[in-house]
């Protein structure tokens, strides 16, 4: 039986974590011993992770990592993890120097400058597989090539390497190391090869997994909005931060509101700008239409009961919630960011906006009067849901 080591930073609730579980859930657990590896060892999706697959964190915390309570557990999970086998002071002249480069860029990611550190303070373990994968970036990716011992080593990319805060100075050019590079799309893939050009032989597109038959189950529980409202509700999935470009909603939302329009419009999803947005909503008068609801275990409940989803962002590795949001056939708006252009085609299966309010406003108008057109994105969304998984990219490394 292949042993096979499966390494992600956290398992709170989002787009890679949930495509992991899915990942999980797909591998013959006949074929393979499958053991997991949460570097801060916290996150809620942990509940998901099939009983076959063993968890090698002793200590576990599973709330979400992105609300308040969740967050200081996780602040304070990495201030004690730091210091643990002399990693602060094994990498200070590194983070020192990231640090200052990040100065001049105009730009500091906290973040990025712990994860080297995160990786060298967590425990090693002594077993060795034919197979160590780092399904994220930043401290599994490090953590795989520094301290896992496996036949063969494979890492995932997840995001917009130009746009996310990354530099193979931070990297310390760890992807060399690896048998493969998987990025979840094209665009992914080629901003990655923009600065891993002779990593071009050993990349791959690894698309998220999604398990359509379970979203639309969910689709279907009991449960959603239990208002009286009576127009039409737009909906979007996702965290609150810079990249899902949530003050652009905000203020499209407050141009449907002047122009008359009965919408109420949903944000399934916490994050690290939840007061700055809140701040905004309340500021332009919008508390009575523009609603952040947190997190919550089956939004497709929600998802399946909105009139549109709405995708506005500014960047995007590949959204797990457009496919989501096709898998239930619903009428879809994104912005023109070239990762959401991979997957819709401008008034074939989506509309596709520019990242402006007034932009997204009048699609969103356009919508909400023109029920055919909404009709023929919906059944044109529905058509294009591939639920191909590509496992056998993982499986046939560990045979080559």
């Amino acid at each position: 039986m292949k042993k096979i080591l499966f390494v992600i930073n956290t398992l709170g609730r989002g787009g890679a974590e949930n495509a992991l579980v899915q990942l999980l859930k797909k591998l013959d657990d006949s074929k393979y011993q499958m053991d997991l590896y949460v570097i801060l060892g916290q996150g809620e999706l942990i509940k998901k992770i099939p009983a076959s697959v063993n968890v090698l964190n002793k200590d576990y915390d599973d709330s979400s990592v992105l609300t308040e309570e969740g967050k200081k557990s996780l602040k304070k999970n990495i201030l004690n993890k730091i210091f643990k086998r002399g990693s602060f002071f094994k990498n200070f002249f590194y983070m020192f120097g990231n640090g200052i480069s990040m100065v001049f860029k105009g730009k500091i990611y906290p973040d990025k400058l712990l994860w080297k550190t995160l990786s060298d303070a967590s425990e090693v373990f002594e077993d060795e597989y034919d197979l160590a994968v780092a399904f994220i970036e930043g401290a599994s990716t490090y953590y795989v090539k520094d301290h896992v011992k496996a036949e063969k080593k494979v890492t995932f990319y997840h995001t917009d390497y130009s746009q996310s805060g990354y530099t193979r100075k931070i990297d310390k050019d760890a992807y060399l190391y690896f048998d493969r590079v998987f990025a979840v799309s094209e665009k992914v893939r080629k901003e990655f090869l923009k600065v891993y050009p002779e990593c071009e032989g050993k990349t791959d597109i690894f698309e998220n997994i999604l398990d359509a038959r379970e979203i639309r189950e969910k689709a279907e529980s009991k449960g959603g909005f239990d208002d009286d409202f009576d127009g039409s509700r737009i909906l979007t999935l996702g965290r609150l931060t810079e990249a899902k470009a949530l003050d652009i909603s905000i203020e499209a939302c407050r141009i449907l509101k002047d122009r008359k329009e009965n919408i109420r419009w949903y944000v399934f999803g916490e994050g690290e700008l939840r007061t700055k947005l809140e701040e905004m909503v309340e500021k332009l008068d919008l508390k009575d239409c523009f609603f952040m609801e947190g997190v919550t275990d089956n939004p497709y409940v929600y998802l399946k009961q909105c009139d549109i989803y709405a995708h506005i962002s500014k960047y995007e590795g590949k959204s797990v919630a457009i496919r989501e949001a096709q898998v239930l056939g619903k009428p879809i708006i994104v912005s023109d960011n070239e990762s959401n252009l991979e997957q819709v085609t401008d008034m074939e299966n989506a509309l596709v906006s520019k990242l402006d309010p007034e932009d997204v406003a009048e699609k969103i108008i356009k919508l909400l009067h023109d029920p055919d057109l909404r009709k023929k994105l919906a059944g044109n969304a529905l058509e294009i849901v591939n639920d191909s998984d590509n496992i056998f990219k993982l499986e046939n490394i560990m045979n080559q």
